[in-house]
């Protein structure tokens, strides 16, 4: 019998968790092909100088047992002699002495993430304590007060838009303090255009009652314990994150699969995927050599597709029917740029900075609206080995939100470089004169939007369904605004089927829908 064949497209989480899955419970062979020259996708860490930098905060944390126990046993976790560290209700007693220092390791970190907004810092989710009402004046606070009590005695009862289902939970004045700038310069639209859906799937569980809730719980939470089961993910304040940076664990599960057999090819660009209409299969992909343009059919058995839905549809060598190609052309992405500042020191301290140069975030989202920054990542608090000399500099991740089409896009670097450093002292946050050099990166694609045709993306989904050896896992590759954790359990639950003869896909998509997996407002 000749050797069944998977043929993945993207070499991030999704990808090489099913190449990963694929051997070791099945006799697929995986074969990845990835447009780019890097492995881990969004999960990618890039490195400049000495400095890494991820793509936006990503925790190493998740409701799910499977990916805990997933990612724990591919890195070892860093701990002394007698330290434990429990999740879910599992205690893994940790033995940093049988570690090496070169080792790459899984450090456990305390969350800090606030809200930067009127120059000031309020706590992320927003709390009751009295620095937030001071911080807000008392006429604003009796104003968000009284709104929210309105919105508990007099909701909307249909939730059309983001707008309606934020409102709905928070109150209309608290909305437009913390969510409406913030979640449009992300977006680049009104709130009350994006679908209640985004809502649903990411902050579906969070409230001010459950905030008031968790606080009076952290009383009782352990020292060293991650468990996120029963917590709203916004409100998790400890999380694991692998020393070298994410791409380090998705480096390593590429190295595994190599091992193992699997194949992973770098800058191979999808031409077309050939699709049987007689028989609803995909037979082969078509990939194009991005150095030497060759062209590659590459048939298979099985085919997981990662890729934009919007790309993947284009490039369909089948007759899609209109009504589907319409709705994957109205499908919107938000793309991202990333320019990343190494500075001396910052100029802002708080309670939290023990006579530090810095403070002691790990993110902080930022609210002002005369600036265009959206996010800034503080890597000195994601470890010592994210930053060449954490002892000497500060190394800072600021976050653009824009689409390819914008002028911002197409700034050339030193623009961008000196648009962050002008940013960041007009708010306070540093003085430009402490800059010491900064580079800028910038990912299409990054988010896929919930409007354009979105609330039509069921088509989509019945139509590709039809083609019962394709599966689509990963953010991208669902149109779903999946987390690398839910972007992994997508991939596991197609292996799933696989190795089981389950024909359905409804368990695939319903990852992240359920309570269980909903997510933050903004990560």
């Amino acid at each position: 019998m000749s050797e069944k064949k998977a043929i993945i497209i993207g070499a991030g989480p999704a990808g090489l968790t099913a190449a990963y899955e694929l051997l070791e419970r099945t006799d697929v062979k995986p074969i990845i092909v990835e447009k780019s020259d890097v492995i881990g996708g969004l999960s990618r860490t890039y490195e400049y100088k000495g400095n890494k930098l991820d793509v936006g905060p990503h925790r190493f944390f998740s409701k799910s047992d499977r990916v805990m126990d997933w990612w724990t046993s591919k890195i070892p976790i860093a701990g002394g002699e007698e330290e434990t560290i429990t999740y879910h209700n599992k205690t893994r007693q940790v033995k940093g002495q049988d570690l090496k220092p070169e080792d790459n390791k899984m450090i456990l970190l305390k969350r800090r993430t606030r809200i930067y907004y009127l120059r000031k810092f309020f706590d992320y989710p927003i709390s009751l304590k009295i620095q937030t009402f001071t911080n807000l004046g008392l006429v604003k606070t009796m104003r968000i007060g009284f709104s929210y009590i309105n919105s508990v005695v007099f909701p909307i009862k249909k939730e059309n838009s983001l707008e309606d289902f934020i409102t709905n939970r928070f109150g209309r004045e608290l909305y437009l303090t913390f969510f409406k700038d913030y979640t449009e310069k992300v977006w680049g639209i009104d709130c009350n255009k994006i679908s209640a859906a985004w809502g649903a799937q990411r902050i579906k569980g969070l409230s001010i009652t459950k905030a008031v809730w968790h606080a009076l719980k952290k009383i009782f939470a352990g020292i060293g314990d991650v468990k996120q089961k029963g917590t709203e993910t916004s409100l998790v304040e400890q999380f694991l994150y692998p020393e070298l940076g994410t791409g380090s664990m998705w480096e390593l599960v590429a190295d595994k699969v190599k091992e193992r057999g699997g194949q992973i090819l770098l800058d191979k660009d999808v031409e077309s995927i050939k699709a049987d209409d007689a028989t609803k299969q995909i037979t082969a992909v078509e990939v194009k050599d991005a150095k030497t343009g060759e062209l590659t059919t590459l048939s298979g058995d099985y085919f997981f597709s990662s890729m934009p839905v919007r790309e993947l549809i284009s490039k369909f060598d089948a007759k899609v029917p209109a009504n589907v190609k319409e709705v994957s052309d109205g499908l919107v992405y938000r793309d991202f740029i990333e320019v990343g500042l190494l500075v001396k020191k910052l100029a802002i301290t708080d309670e939290l900075s023990n006579g530090r140069f810095i403070i002691a975030d790990n993110w902080i989202y930022v609210q002002e609206s005369d600036v265009l920054i959206g996010r800034l990542q503080i890597y000195n608090n994601w470890g010592r080995h994210m930053v060449a000399d954490p002892d000497n500099t500060v190394w800072l991740g600021l976050e653009y939100f824009c689409n390819e089409t914008d002028d911002l896009w197409t700034w050339s670097d030193e623009r961008l470089k000196e648009l962050g450093a002008m940013e960041l002292d007009k708010i306070g946050i540093i003085n430009k004169a402490d800059v010491l050099d900064a580079m800028v990166i910038r990912m299409p694609k990054t988010y896929p939007g919930y409007f354009g045709t979105y609330d039509r993306f069921q088509e989509i989904q019945d139509y590709v369904s039809t083609y019962e050896n394709l599966f689509l896992v990963g953010r991208n590759g669902m149109h779903k605004y999946n987390n690398q954790d839910h972007s992994m359990l997508t991939a596991m639950v197609c292996v799933d089927n696989i190795a089981s003869g389950i024909k359905t896909k409804e368990n695939i998509w319903d990852v992240n829908t359920e309570m269980e997996y909903h997510e933050e407002k903004n990560a």
